[in-house]
């Protein structure tokens, strides 16, 4: 048993067949199989069950990544960890964002790390909250913004900002711009909302109980870009926050109208796992994104509040 034995059985047990695992690897599929069968020779098992679809985890299969992925990240990051030793901070990091935010933040970040960092291989993953969840539990992503509260979460959680979420409307809509709707005023209207499994969904549905009124949903998306697309055409209404449609709403676009009785807001943290140390790679990104994140509420392009995390960055 060696290391590219397992390197080779968590990659193919991530991409969930041969070919997959080949393509993402640019390495031939025999030579994976071949790596795979002298691990299942040396395991005295197999590993994984071969199916039309693809390969899926034995029990043998199951357990031996529950122990061993953990070891490898952690492997693979202390090599990156002594690499940035030096004058250069290398290695790869992982970083999860919201649909949302990686609107607002995404091409910034990628920008700033490939000019500031560039020993960095950075990868943004754009995910909805539980998945990202999913993918920090399993090490797949070395951090992520996620909704609050952050004591909520069995994870390194620290709370960002806080957010208003707006009835975002057609810009036929007759109700002036920015002039308080109350939410259940809001809920009787045909809405256009994100799936329950969705956390703005969530966010909203939490709302509606504390108004007592029912959510008229006329249609879902599980995409934010979706729902936007369905206020442009003028079909539905949806609850969003502000910032998600900041450069429609200046163009006049759509309109945008606070929430009340109850107020609607989202808080948003950054979590990291709980039971491993950033990476000295994964720190300088992170230290990065702040950067970005408060820069953007001082000039209010992002039109929040800043918890006390962000507030000692010199907002």
């Amino acid at each position: 048993m060696d290391l590219k034995q397992l390197k080779t059985f968590i990659r193919v047990s991530d991409a969930g067949s041969l070919s997959s695992a080949a393509d993402r690897l640019r390495i031939a599929q025999s030579a994976l199989s071949r790596q795979i069968k002298l691990l299942e020779t040396e395991v005295g098992a197999p590993l994984f069950d071969r199916h039309a679809r693809g390969m899926s985890l034995t029990f043998h299969g199951q357990e031996l990544y529950k122990r061993i992925s953990p070891l490898i990240r952690q492997f693979e990051q202390s090599i990156d960890d002594v690499r940035s030793l030096g004058e250069t901070i290398t290695g790869h990091v992982s970083f999860g964002l919201m649909p949302t935010t990686s609107a607002k933040l995404a091409d910034r970040l990628v920008s700033r790390v490939a000019q500031e960092q560039p020993g960095i291989f950075l990868r943004l993953v754009e995910g909805y909250a539980g998945h990202l969840v999913e993918w920090l539990q399993r090490d797949e992503i070395d951090g992520t913004l996620l909704y609050g509260p952050a004591d909520s979460l069995h994870l390194r959680a620290t709370p960002l900002f806080t957010e208003d979420l707006a009835l975002i409307s057609p810009a036929i809509w007759p109700e002036q711009v920015g002039v308080p709707v109350k939410f259940e005023s809001a809920a009787a209207l045909p809405l256009a909302l994100p799936s329950q499994s969705h956390g703005l969904r969530s966010v909203v549905e939490v709302a509606a109980r504390k108004a007592d009124c029912h959510l008229n949903v006329c249609a879902e998306g599980d995409s934010f870009r979706v729902l936007k697309s369905l206020v442009l055409r003028g079909l539905y209404h949806t609850i969003l926050p502000f910032s998600a449609v900041q450069e429609e709403a200046e163009a006049g676009l759509v309109k945008t109208n606070p929430l009340t009785r109850p107020n609607v807001t989202r808080q948003i943290v950054l979590a990291r796992p709980s039971h491993r140390a950033d990476t000295i790679a994964t720190q300088a990104v992170v230290n990065i994104l702040l950067d970005e994140i408060a820069a953007m509420i001082r000039t209010r392009d992002w039109v929040a509040l800043p918890e006390e995390y962000l507030l000692q960055r010199n907002l």
